[in-house]
């Protein structure tokens, strides 16, 4: 670095100042905070993508979202290359340099990090950043911070993307480094000419079953999602959808609205009730990378009938798996070893809906808790879906079985006809699903096609299974890193003893699972518990916390 860079790195970090006592810290995907202390940790979050654009010599993508937090918060999150989150071996930095207390210490750590990552200033290929933010009141003020911190590295470009749902940004981070056209219109293009190549694959005469209803009434979670789904509904004449609580109303972003208050809540949101009844319904999260779906009671005063991400999951699994039949039916491409579909879920997804994967025949995998951890794991396999509960999931497919699907698809259309359009879905399935990440855009398009495909209405789907009764509870200690934990979360380690004593308590149930894990941030171990009758889950769940209070007090 020379002494040009290092005085502009000085005079402009001098203008975002961390404020009196603030400490952020990096989370599951970026930072997040109340939006009137995050001016100075954007910025050096600009700092940041531009040396990894340097470093990795590809586009970097920052957002700023706060997805489903309320309006008053804000936050950034980093798009790597593959249009994933920031590789974890840079997030330690990403803590060090948001937490810098003075501009000397901040151009410090950022001149020792380039030294050790031997990161490129010769100007041979300029750092590009791509900018986007959700419709947040403080977005755009701390855009403009995020620009300037991609400025102050000499060379750096940041191109602003505009207001986009997270995953649009994503994808378009995927698709420049892919060297494929990546505007908006092309992210609408690419998603509305799959889903109509999959809808002209529907078989004849299977479009329409009784009781599923055609309309889709969505709840956009007065956020990004609902006016870009309203886009992409005038390019698709075919769905019959009608969004509400859409960015363009009145009501307040995240308020009583969308997939995490749904989910969590188990109740419809604002501008849903009993007239909605027996019509297919979906949940947007704030920056629209959620989605759950959901039926909403006759009775005003009823639960609704939530299809989590576990659901969502189990239906994209049917149909895929079905494709794949109809290929392996073909005698010459049987032997074709690396068609594995693997399944990736976290100790959190309901037991009833691992079993009934287990029960089709599919390798179902644990990851530790986090997008990050499932996205890798599903990265090992020819199709890897994962999802949470929370309705935030995508389906990733290698590109040695993309290849290998073009080559069959060509090489069927002489033989079986099956065969040929399976072949051709699944190709289809990989140009609508947001591959960087999960997306309830492309989400939602694929469940109404995939619903069509089978001719289920939403009751026939929600019926694949029954989830187990469950609970969960936070258990305050003094140190959470204590609780050691191994096998996907779903073992205690440390404190000894503690893993034999749950063992112990959750043998005295019916279809009892139960594990314990140390909070990422919060010094509290979480219990989660499941049984046959909600009784005995909650009964499970106090008994385990006790024992977390007798190991650890």
């Amino acid at each position: 670095m020379n002494e040009l860079q290092k005085s502009l790195i000085l005079e402009s970090s001098s203008r975002f100042l961390i404020p009196q006592g603030v400490k952020v810290s990096y989370g599951t995907a970026g930072f997040r905070e109340d939006a009137s202390i995050l001016s100075s940790t954007v910025y050096r979050v600009g700092i940041l993508a531009a040396l990894r654009s340097l470093k990795t010599q590809s586009v970097i993508g920052v957002m700023i979202t706060a997805s489903h937090n309320k309006v008053s918060d804000n936050g950034v999150k980093i798009a790597d290359p593959s249009g994933g989150m920031l590789s974890q071996d840079w997030e330690p930095f990403a803590d060090e340099l948001a937490n810098a207390p003075s501009p000397q210490q901040l151009l410090q750590l950022i001149t020792e990090f380039v030294e050790k990552e031997r990161i490129p200033f010769d100007g041979v290929r300029p750092a590009e950043i791509l900018l986007g933010r959700d419709t947040r009141p403080s977005g755009e003020a701390l855009l403009e911070a995020a620009r300037q911190g991609v400025t102050s590295i000499v060379g750096a470009v940041a191109s602003d993307m505009g207001i986009l749902t997270t995953p649009q940004l994503h994808w378009m981070v995927r698709a420049r480094n892919k060297g494929i056209k990546a505007s908006e219109q092309d992210y609408f293009e690419q998603l509305s000419n799959s889903f109509r190549c999959l809808m002209d694959l529907i078989p004849t005469g299977q479009s329409k079953c009784d009781g599923m209803n055609d309309k889709l009434v969505v709840d956009g979670a007065n956020g990004v999602g609902g006016a870009k789904l309203q886009i992409l509904h005038k390019l698709l004449n075919v769905l019959d959808i009608e969004v509400r609580n859409s960015s363009q109303d009145e009501g307040v972003l995240n308020d009583g609205v969308g997939a995490d208050y749904v989910q969590k809540e188990k109740v419809a949101p604002r501008g849903f009730g009993s007239k909605d009844a027996g019509i297919r319904c979906a949940s947007l999260d704030g920056d629209a990378d959620r989605l759950v779906y959901f039926s909403v009671p006759p009775e005003s005063n009823a639960p609704i009938d939530l299809v989590d991400g576990d659901k969502i999951l189990s239906l994209f699994a049917v149909f895929i798996r079905e494709q794949l039949s109809f290929l392996n039916e073909k005698e010459d491409i049987k032997n074709f070893d690396k068609s594995r579909l693997g399944i990736i879920q976290t100790a959190y997804a309901n037991g009833a809906s691992t079993n009934y994967l287990k029960h089709l025949g599919l390798e179902v995998n644990l990851t530790p808790t986090g997008v990050k951890y499932l996205h890798e794991k599903a990265a090992d396999f020819d199709i890897g879906i994962y999802f949470e509960a929370n309705g935030h999931g995508t389906i990733l497919f290698s590109e040695t079985f993309i290849e290998w699907l073009e080559v069959r698809s060509n090489k069927l259309s002489s033989g079986s006809k099956e065969a040929e359009k399976a072949a051709l879905r699944l190709l289809a399935v990989s140009k609508l699903i947001n591959q960087a990440v999960g997306d309830a855009l492309s989400g939602v398009l694929l469940v109404e096609v995939i619903l069509k495909h089978m001719g289920w209405s939403i009751h026939r789907w929600n019926e694949l299974y029954h989830d187990l009764p469950s609970r969960q509870l936070k258990v305050k200690v003094a140190d959470r890193t204590s609780v050691v934990t191994a096998n996907a979360e779903t073992v205690v380690v440390r404190p000894p003893g503690l893993q034999e004593a749950i063992n112990a308590e959750t043998a005295k149930y019916t279809q009892g699972r139960c594990f314990v894990r140390p909070s990422g941030t919060e010094d509290v171990v979480r219990v989660y518990a499941e049984a046959s009758t909600q009784e005995a889950a909650d009964t499970l769940a106090n008994c385990v916390a006790k024992l977390v209070d007798q190991f650890l007090g």
